[in-house]
């Protein structure tokens, strides 16, 4: 059988609340968890109408909290977004909440317009340094 995941933007349909989004998510992933599913994961959008998965860690924690045993993580933190040990934090106490059950996964494109990299308060040049951010994410959580 097949390794299933979910890749999830949590998207806020016309009418709907990001709160409305949010539990939509939460109840696809118990139905995901129900069918077999291994993975659940979240993507990150920042400044973007429509998209309810910005504070993906935080949904990260909603989604794992409302499951038994899927795995619960990222479809890509981008790495140039945010400090390094800030997702060491973030994720490292995900992972002691819901252990053996958080994935993260890493991306390098700022993804994102100029105006939230500014707000994320990032440098644009940040995607160089991308190879040495994960040395010291990885540094920062430890042995693997």
């Amino acid at each position: 059988m097949p390794v299933l995941s979910v890749l999830d933007l949590a998207p806020v349909p016309a009418g709907l609340t990001p709160g409305d989004a949010l539990r939509r998510t939460l109840d696809l992933a118990q139905h995901a968890e129900e069918w077999g599913f291994r993975r659940y994961w979240l993507a990150e959008h920042h400044n973007m109408v429509g998209i309810a998965s910005a504070a993906t860690s935080v949904v990260i924690g909603y989604v794992a909290g409302g499951t038994k045993s899927i795995r619960v993580g990222a479809g890509g933190i981008m790495l140039p977004n945010h400090a390094p040990i800030v997702i060491a934090e973030q994720f490292g106490t995900l992972e002691s909440l819901y252990p053996g059950r958080i994935d993260l996964g890493l991306g390098r494109a700022p993804g994102t317009d100029q105006r939230t990299l500014r707000a994320l308060r990032r440098n644009p040049e940040s995607a160089d340094h991308f190879p040495q951010d994960v040395l010291e994410l990885q540094a920062l959580l430890g042995p693997l």
